[in-house]
């Protein structure tokens, strides 16, 4: 059995358009020869692929299964030529990207849908690591790409910019202590933190560390949760919380220290050493011209044991 593209390309053409007139025009060929690509094809299969009782010709059952086969070859042999332009162009076959949880998810499918418009043929790999763990992988070789809230030190072999701004919310839930009067900075440290935990035990960790008793979470949209029913308070930022289930149950503090959100500043990360091909360098002109932004606000005072977000 002999099937060319040729005679899948005719087939498929005749279907569309409803006629061999139609798909001659298409193909830009003599009816004459779609005709006979479509009957050759008919006979190397074995089965009739269309009904020619009528005028026009019409799809037979097995025409509209076997119909489906042949877009589906088609539509590789599109996907093998670009895959092969892509190497000839040196576009990376494959890119790990570690966001933290801190960066907004909403802005990320516009982005990844552009990048797959230009990159149709990279396979992607997105992580959701935390704080340092994020950093760690790019450091490491397991992520190509890293976005994270920036770190107090940075390995000297990681490349760093700025993109923007994610603001933090002191959050409990409305049955909490803390809900019930106005907060001191003091009191703070008198009731369970929640604070979000990275694999790595760096400092960043501990940098939001207010309270006296912690547990340790490794999601904010967990902590959130954790807050709702009474556990603790959080640090979370304003995005998770606004998209959150919880967010009808938890209550922000009327604090006395602070009157607005702390904003912590977004970070993208990359090796400085390993090379950065046409996707790698568009995904972080992308990141870097999606600017993430919050309003301005004060810190905490100093001298209150524990590091204000930045």
């Amino acid at each position: 059995m002999t099937v060319s593209l040729d005679q899948l390309r005719a087939f498929v053409a005749a279907a569309e358009h409803g006629s061999f007139s139609g798909a001659a025009r298409a193909l830009r060929k003599a009816q004459s020869a779609v005709s006979t690509q479509v009957s050759n094809l008919e006979e190397d299969l074995g089965v009739p692929l269309f009904s020619r009782a009528g005028r026009n010709p019409v799809l037979t059952p097995a025409g509209e299964r076997l119909l489906l086969e042949a877009k589906v070859v088609l539509d590789r042999r599109e996907h093998l030529i670009g895959v092969a332009r892509s190497f000839e162009a040196h576009v990376e076959k494959r890119l790990v990207i570690a966001i933290d949880e801190i960066y907004p998810e909403q802005a990320l499918g516009a982005l990844f849908a552009d990048f797959a418009r230009h990159f149709p043929h990279v396979e992607l790999e997105i992580l959701f690591p935390l704080m340092e763990d994020v950093s760690r992988l790019v450091l490491v070789g397991k992520a190509d790409i890293g976005v994270m809230w920036r770190q107090e030190v940075l390995p000297t072999e990681l490349g760093f910019q700025t993109i923007g701004w994610v603001p933090l919310k002191l959050v409990c839930g409305r049955d909490h202590p803390l809900a019930k009067a106005r907060v001191d900075w003091e009191e703070l440290k008198r009731y369970r933190q929640i604070l979000v935990a990275a694999r790595s035990d760096g400092p960043e960790k501990r940098r939001l560390r207010v309270a006296a008793e912690v547990w340790w979470v490794e999601s904010h949209w967990v902590i959130l949760e954790m807050v709702k029913h009474g556990i603790g308070w959080a640090f979370v930022s304003d995005h998770v919380i606004a998209h959150s289930p919880a967010a009808p149950d938890l209550i922000t503090p009327d604090l006395q220290f602070d009157h607005a959100d702390w904003p912590i500043a977004l970070e993208m990360i990359w090796h400085k050493q390993r090379p950065c091909g046409p996707a790698a360098k568009w995904l972080r002109e992308r990141f870097a011209s999606t600017r993430i932004d919050a309003s301005s606000s004060s810190p905490p005072p100093e001298g209150n044991g524990a590091q204000p977000p930045r």
